[in-house]
């Protein structure tokens, strides 16, 4: 592995401001947006899972498009659906009944160590019980392998079906039953008495399964428990749940669905009855709604990005080169990127920061700690700092500055910002933060040194 270059810090830490409005971009099991209480009061916060996987989708939907520095290379897909795209693929490419496809794929990945859902249910008896991170072509080349071994693997098949079988947990409520230990697995789950799978399939599996050279389970990491010879990846992105910076209120939002039948035969009613019988919204509730100006940080880890992409088998050259791409493409999703929820009723992935700073350490550094106290809001003359949007910046610059006097590790700070108020703005605080060496770029790409 070669060390990242003196100039370039291993570290690239990115913060971001957005002021957001009536959206809902991520929700609770009650559906009310998330909150937690910092700084002794209660903020929106939308979590680092929502964000990561919105930067995720983003950056392999440009690159399957070939749009961007990533097109046509490989990326992950992470699903519990690989046994049937597996029958998928052996459907499409190698003229499988579905049925038997189906049971194919589920046997194969089943005795490699995935555990699958309940048999008896329909909806989930060919699903993983995980989700799993895994290159595009996984499915496709799982398949490939079975139908070259087809002849072997049918006979193996029928056997491990049939051991499965004689051995499945009876149905709860029988005397044999209750003599079976509480522990969660049958003797199928567990694999004893089943005939294992054959070496070279496994060892096919297994190819199939690892990262491989997918550029995002490189940046985002993965963890297979199920499989213990299959290869973890420690990911190099690190992702922060992102929080307003004042204290913040959700808003029960009433809405009233007109039904477009009713509304025509009261408009053509012949008389005032006819009309009253068709009073009334067709359907009625709530939706939450939050707004607010939010602080969000991520840091790419440039080293361990070029560790993982080396390990899938990428030469020195190889793994610079794709480095510096998926740094690129990290950097543009996390800019662009939003999840999706609520996005036709609320327009909230047209959003774009107020201001994104981005600079290179030794380290990573969270400036979560310029918001513990939250902005107050009130006019200057009544004690406060104004709209949050741009006090907001002001904490955040003066934090940075304060910082970068005392780390000599920090340098090529970059500013981005696409709203007028705060480029003006940063006229006047660049002047006031005369030791802050702050370059101002207006792309994206001009974030990166």
């Amino acid at each position: 592995m070669t060390d990242v270059p003196a100039s370039r810090g291993q570290f690239l830490s990115l913060h971001l401001l957005e002021t957001l409005v009536a959206v809902l971009p991520v929700r609770d099991e009650n559906n009310a947006p998330k909150s937690i209480v910092y700084g002794g009061v209660e903020r929106h916060m939308i979590t680092s899972q929502a964000r990561r996987r919105a930067e995720r989708v983003h950056a392999r939907n440009r690159a399957n498009a070939g749009v961007g520095p990533l097109a046509g290379r490989t990326t992950g897909l992470r699903t519990r659906e690989w046994a049937l795209l597996t029958a998928k693929a052996l459907e499409a490419a190698h003229g499988w009944e579905r049925d038997e496809a189906v049971s194919m794929a589920r046997a194969v990945l089943e005795a490699t160590g995935l555990k699958f859902g309940d048999p008896s249910k329909k909806t989930v008896a060919n699903l993983t019980k995980v989700l799993l991170f895994a290159p595009a072509d996984t499915g496709e080349r799982i398949a490939a392998h079975i139908a070259a071994e087809a002849d072997g693997l049918l006979r193996w098949r029928d056997e491990y079906l049939a051991a499965q079988a004689a051995t499945a947990k009876p149905k709860r409520g029988t005397r044999k039953a209750a003599e079976q230990p509480e522990d969660g697995e049958s003797e199928t789950a567990s694999g004893k008495n089943l005939p294992p799978l054959p070496r070279e399939t496994r060892a096919a599996v297994l190819t199939a399964l690892a990262p491989r050279d997918a550029i995002d389970i490189a940046l985002y990491g993965r963890f297979l428990a199920e499989i213990a010879d299959s290869p973890n990846v420690d990911g190099a992105v690190q992702s922060a749940h992102s929080f307003t910076i004042h204290e913040a209120e959700q808003v029960d939002d009433f809405y009233a669905a007109a039904d477009d039948a009713k509304l025509e035969r009261k408009k053509n009613a012949l008389d005032f009855l006819d009309a009253a019988d068709d009073a009334g919204a067709g359907m009625t509730g709530y939706q939450s709604l939050i707004s607010g100006t939010f602080y969000r940080h991520a840091v790419l880890d440039r080293r361990q990005l070029e560790v993982n992409l080396r390990a899938a088998g990428m030469s020195v050259e190889e793994a610079v080169e794709a480095v510096a791409a998926a740094e690129e493409e990290f950097v543009t999703a996390f800019v662009e990127a939003f999840p999706e929820a609520k996005k036709n009723s609320t327009a909230s992935t047209g959003s774009l920061p107020a201001l994104v700073l981005a600079f290179e350490g030794e380290r990573p550094y969270n400036y979560a700690a310029a918001f513990q106290k939250p902005v107050d809001e009130n006019p200057e003359d009544k004690g406060g700092e104004g709209p949050a949007g741009l006090a907001g910046v002001k904490r955040l610059l003066r934090h940075h500055a304060y910082v970068d006097e005392r780390r000599p590790d920090i340098r090529t700070s970059r500013l981005l910002t696409y709203d007028p108020q705060v480029d003006t703005l940063l006229d006047e605080l660049l002047a006031e933060l005369g030791t802050l060496d702050a370059g101002r770029v207006h792309t994206v790409k001009g974030l990166l040194s």
